[in-house]
């Protein structure tokens, strides 16, 4: 007996009788190709791809550049000058212009300008990096327990950060310095950090707030893992961009306040060779060698604006909706 069943395509449409069907086959259309999957590629990570946009940046290169200069200079000063910036001094050549050896001129004491101002980047820049050291500490327990764990914690802690965030910085470090005896790149560090953590505070605190509630803390809670371990597992690491942003810039912040502290002359000791105290010592005599005021002046602002810089260039690589606003 014949066949007389009719198929159907696609689409529900039936062929004339007579009429053969054809389908392509799947790879004819190249989609194995197009929907492929590189099982062997590395996955893709916020971290990943901010250091392949900061790349790109000509403004990465230039500050990345100038920080790693400051860097070397404040560790290793002793490879770019053979005279010390304190003992080498001779009173009968104050003032005098550059010579053979001492490109920058002398001071009013007669020691090298140069010299003071290699050395004078390990004290700004030591004070620099154990402030933002501390204020990160401080200021990321405080805000990511008052944001992880709410309420009397997140009320108590708030209000403390309220407290000292209505202390001006360097109005606070002035009067704490002018009652210390114990002038030391620590203790700058110190006051500095006491009262400079508390923005830190308030960017962890909201951060933690918005990264707690996401599905992975959920699934690690459901899992049975306790509220510390998820805290410092999986919310902190989720929440450490705008973090790393703001400490970027707060470093060199913190430079211009040892500089200002030091220049009101109630910051580190004359006996620590420093930007701050060489720009007070400059005041005496700017007019006849202004040189002196210049050079420690310009290693001063060519290292806070490398760190703003750098501030900038990863604030738009982890936030990309910065650039557009």
């Amino acid at each position: 007996m014949p066949d007389n069943r009719i198929e159907t395509v696609p689409g529900g449409r039936r062929p004339r009788p007579g009429q053969e069907h054809f389908a392509a086959e799947l790879d004819e259309g190249g989609l194995g190709a197009v929907d492929a999957v590189k099982v062997d590629d590395k996955p893709s990570s916020m971290w990943r791809d901010a250091w392949h946009d900061m790349r790109r940046r000509p403004m990465f290169w230039v500050s990345a550049v100038i920080i790693l200069v400051v860097v070397i200079v404040a560790a290793f000063p002793g490879w770019f000058t053979d005279v010390h910036p304190r003992f080498d001094c001779e009173l009968a050549k104050s003032l005098q212009g550059p010579e053979p050896g001492h490109p920058f001129g002398y001071d009013r004491q007669g020691c090298d300008i140069y010299s003071r101002t290699l050395y004078g980047a390990r004290a700004s820049v030591l004070v620099g990096v154990m402030a933002t050291a501390m204020v990160v500490v401080i200021g990321t327990a405080m805000g990511s327990i008052a944001g992880y764990f709410s309420g009397w914690f997140d009320v108590i802690l708030s209000r403390i950060t309220d407290i000292f965030f209505a202390i001006p910085l360097v109005l606070a470090a002035i009067v704490i310095m002018s009652m210390s005896e114990n002038r030391t790149s620590f203790t700058v560090a110190l006051v500095l950090a006491s009262f400079g953590w508390t923005s830190i505070a308030r960017i962890s605190r909201g951060t933690v707030m918005s990264v707690k509630n996401n599905e992975f803390v959920t699934a690690a809670r459901s899992l049975g893992m306790g509220r510390g371990g998820i805290l410092l597992k999986h919310v902190l690491p989720n929440s450490a961009a705008p973090i790393i942003v703001y400490a970027t810039v707060a470093l060199g912040t913190f430079i211009v306040a040892e500089a200002t502290l030091s220049f009101l002359g109630i910051g580190l000791p004359p006996s620590v060779v420093s930007w701050g105290g060489d720009i007070s010592a400059a005041q005496q005599s700017i007019r006849q060698a202004p040189q002196i005021l210049f050079y420690p002046a310009a290693g001063l602002a060519l290292t806070v604006l490398g760190f703003m810089m750098m501030g900038d260039v990863v604030r738009d690589a982890l936030d990309p909706k910065a650039r557009k606003r």
